[in-house]
Formats: C-alpha cells, sequence, structure tokens
C-alpha cells in the first residue's frame, strides 16, 4: 500500500515539475491560452493522481476481500504440533498428561486462534483499502464535473 502511495507521489511531483516548465515556455510565448492550458494540465493531473488512488485501493480492497474469503490454511500438522509442543518439558511441564484428546483441543484452538487472526487483520486491511477509495473518489468526481464537463469556451 505504501508503495502505491509512494508512486503517486512520485507521478504527482514530475507531472507538476511537467505543469510548470509548460507554464513558464507559455508565459515566455506572446500568444493567450497560457493559463487555460496550465489549468487543464493542473486538472489532469488530479485526476490521474486521483485515479491511480482509487485504483490501487480498489487492487487492494479486493485482494483483503479474497483474504477474509478464502484465508490462507494453517501450515502446522497435528503431527507437527504434537512432535515440537509435546517434547519440550520446560515450557509445558504438563504436556506429558495430557490425553490425546487434549491434545487434540490445544491444536484445534491453536487453528481456531489462527483463523480467526488472519480474518481479523483481513478486515483491517479491507477497511485501510477502502480509504484509499472513498477519500479520493469526491475529489475526482468533483473535478471530472466542475472542469471537463464543461463546453469548451473559444
Amino acid at each position: 500500500m505504501i508503495s502505491i502511495f509512494l508512486l503517486a507521489v512520485v507521478v504527482v511531483v514530475v507531472f507538476l515539475a511537467l505543469a510548470f516548465i509548460s507554464a513558464a515556455a507559455v508565459k515566455n510565448e506572446p500568444h493567450e491560452g497560457g493559463e487555460t492550458m496550465v489549468r487543464k494540465v493542473y486538472v489532469y493531473l488530479v485526476l490521474f493522481a486521483t485515479l491511480m488512488m482509487i485504483i490501487g485501493g480498489s487492487v487492494a480492497a479486493f485482494m483483503a476481500a479474497t483474504d477474509l474469503i478464502a484465508p490462507a490454511p494453517y501450515h502446522q500438522t497435528y503431527a507437527e504440533f504434537r512432535q515440537f509442543g509435546g517434547n519440550d518439558k520446560t515450557l509445558n511441564p504438563s504436556s506429558q498428561d495430557l490425553t490425546e484428546d487434549e491434545w487434540m483441543a490445544r491444536y484445534q484452538n491453536l487453528v481456531d486462534a489462527e483463523k480467526q487472526r488472519q480474518a481479523d487483520r483481513a478486515k483491517n486491511n479491507l477497511i485501510k483499502s477502502l480509504g484509499w477509495v472513498i477519500i479520493p473518489l469526491p475529489v475526482f468526481i468533483f473535478f471530472q464535473r466542475r472542469f471537463l464537463g464543461q463546453p469548451e469556451q473559444h
């Protein structure tokens, strides 16, 4: 997510530099219309930046939704859990005294806790990603309607 933001910032800086260079070049020319061109470059720059944020947020939201719908499976098997959890008597001195059902219950609790953690993380990422869509969307719509919805004036 941060890389999308950094990419958007770099693109905005490049476009602003181009806008200032073109504005300086237009100011030196004797014909009118320089302000109109700078204004158009600015509008297109804002539209491009907000559109990139919306697209990046949409992709991230889709990925978070897929993590919520189909989370990654838990990778430790029951046999591995028994082997590594049962042999270390310093961490768990009562592990020798557990029955097979108690071991299975502990393993299932661990798996359920991991699934819940993944679901919580996916919900958090989904909300953050939707922010990247919801926040720039009104700016995009405003600039599109305000400046591109007008007929060209000559």
